[in-house]
């Protein structure tokens, strides 16, 4: 669509960081007829985080999940895309410096969502697999497979035990179910697959440091999570903490050692705020103060919506759950405020339940007024993810996956395939 530079400048400029939910939902939303809009984000494309653990598992192509940034803005009048590391904003001058150039701005929203925490152990950044974006499941993946196939050659029994013992640290949605998919890649795939390897020699182990699985749902959904992974022949570790990882042995607080080749971190996450957002504008885990209009506090013109928002409120004095919901309303209120240009709507949650899936027919659910578990819930959890996946492609792409496996318990997604190095290049 051709739009008229003239015209455009004469609109309020709008700058939104970062491309997930949040902020890939607001630059639709908002009026084209009142702003432009600049997205800026380092990669082109809209991931979907519940499924990377479906990628690392190869239970689904990474280009099912994702959706091009361009694809869906080339629609929207006034809307640019702008690929780029977002660095500083300095705040008097109202301008976004990123890694490509500077940006300016009449309103930011910061939209960046948040990273891995290692609790102080910087160490493990080079040791440990993570699962916080399409590019580290490909990595995680890659890394499942490499130990498989190394394993069906190793002649040392002991090698082989340590090459196909996997550890997942985090026992929140994210790590049951990257154990749960470990679980039935051991149950269900290694003795049609890889016949070399028995399944008693590959371990899957899930250690959290509270005193049950899925902290934040009820205790009747931690309990059969838990009754799933053990179905599945998941060991599950609970009210003890890794204290350290050497690269081979997995340290818990108890004294026990656990020997595993590839360790899973899914045990925190914390904000990284800009550079230029004052310190006093930060609060718990990283994440920027707002008020009730997602306005951050101390800065002119700044916004932040959700994981790095920090909204504190009577029932949520901590701030508000770090989830896709959260992300998608602030998005939507604020688009709203924006387009009529008063903010008189202040933000209220409204909590429409969570959800977590281990395996075939074994999920969880506590919804607003009804707890599900069983195939119940892991159709409810199919049909909730189909919906809010961006683009009908994709929608069918992961359909079709799903039954296929479903029926036949073969993905034949199970492919090795490592970046090759890049030609030399002017870096200018």
């Amino acid at each position: 669509m051709t739009t008229n530079k003239t015209e455009e400048k004469e609109l309020k400029h709008i700058v939104i960081v970062g491309g997930g939910f949040a902020g890939f939902l607001l630059s639709k939303r908002i009026d084209h007829t009142k702003y432009s809009v600049t997205l800026v984000d380092r990669k082109n494309f809209h991931g979907f985080p519940p499924l990377f653990y479906q990628i690392a598992s190869s239970g689904l192509e990474p280009a099912a999940i994702c959706f091009p940034f361009r694809k869906e803005l080339r629609k929207l009048r006034h809307v640019r895309f702008h690929m780029g590391e977002a660095l500083s904003v300095d705040t008097q001058k109202q301008e976004l410096v990123t890694n490509t150039g500077k940006i300016h701005y009449d309103y930011l929203v910061l939209a960046t969502g948040t990273t891995n925490n290692f609790f102080n152990m910087p160490e493990l950044r080079e040791r440990v697999y993570t699962l916080k974006s399409t590019a580290e499941a490909i990595r995680l993946r890659n890394e499942i497979l490499f130990c498989l196939e190394r394993a069906c050659t190793c002649a040392d029994a002991e090698s082989r035990r340590t090459l196909l013992c996997f550890t997942v640290v985090g026992g929140g949605p994210t790590g049951v179910e990257i154990a749960g998919a470990l679980g039935e890649m051991k149950k269900y795939i290694l003795a049609r697959e890889y016949p070399e390897i028995s399944p008693c020699d590959m371990r899957v182990v899930i250690v959290e440091g509270s005193d049950r699985l899925l902290q934040n749902m009820s205790p009747e959904a931690s309990a059969k999570s838990r009754q799933y992974l053990e179905e599945l022949e998941v060991e599950v570790i609970t009210g003890h903490t890794m204290k350290s990882f050497d690269g081979t042995y997995v340290n818990l607080d108890n004294g026990e050692q656990l020997k595993c080749h590839t360790l899973i971190w899914t045990a925190g996450i914390t904000g990284e705020p800009l550079k230029g957002i004052p310190e006093e504008s930060i609060g718990r885990g990283r994440r920027i103060f707002t008020d009730e209009y997602n306005r951050v506090k101390g800065c002119d013109h700044i916004f932040a919506i959700g994981d790095i928002a920090l909204l504190t409120e009577k029932d949520y004095p901590k701030g508000h759950p770090q989830v896709a919901q959260v992300a998608i309303q602030q998005s939507e209120l604020l688009a709203k405020n924006l387009n009529k240009g008063s903010f008189d709507t202040p933000f209220r949650y409204k909590d429409k339940g969570s959800m977590a899936t281990i395996g075939r027919n074994k999920a969880v659910a506590d919804l607003p007024y009804l707890k599900l578990h069983g195939r119940p819930a892991w159709f409810t959890w199919m049909g909730i993810h189909l919906i809010s996946i961006l683009g009908m492609k994709n929608k069918i792409i992961t359909l079709l996956n799903w039954c296929w496996y479903y029926f036949t318990y073969n993905a034949t997604l199970r492919l090795l395939i490592r970046p090759t190095r890049f030609p030399k290049r002017n870096e200018e």
